[in-house]
């Protein structure tokens, strides 16, 4: 199943740090079939309170993803992104395209 890679950006200092960050992460993605599916831009909360981007990104599974976060490419850029910036990150495998609602409660109950 495919994975994702979700950034929940709170805040980003928009700096020499960042833009070097973001000139080189495309080239670590690649190798591993990684490609946003969002990338900060328009939204609108409808609920609560959202302060900051979001970004995700998607992999053709969760080992893909592993493996992109843990190479020596990424790791080499991501100081430039932790250094600049506060932000939540989480890895996520999708559902099947069968999947309902319903089906969590097999895990809970």
């Amino acid at each position: 199943m495919p994975a994702l890679a979700v950034a929940h950006m709170r805040s980003v200092n928009v700096g020499p740090a960042i833009v070097q960050y973001l000139e080189r992460i495309d080239a670590t993605l690649s190798p591993f079939g990684g490609r946003f599916i969002v990338h900060g831009g328009w939204k609108e909360c409808v609920e609560g309170h959202w302060a900051g981007d979001l970004i995700v990104i998607q992999f053709p599974d969760l080992q893909h993803l592993r493996d992109w976060y843990a190479s020596e490419a990424y790791r080499a850029i991501l100081p430039l992104r932790t250094q600049s910036s506060e932000a939540d990150i989480i890895f996520v495998e999708t559902e099947s395209p069968d999947h309902r609602a319903t089906d969590v409660l097999a895990d809970i109950l």
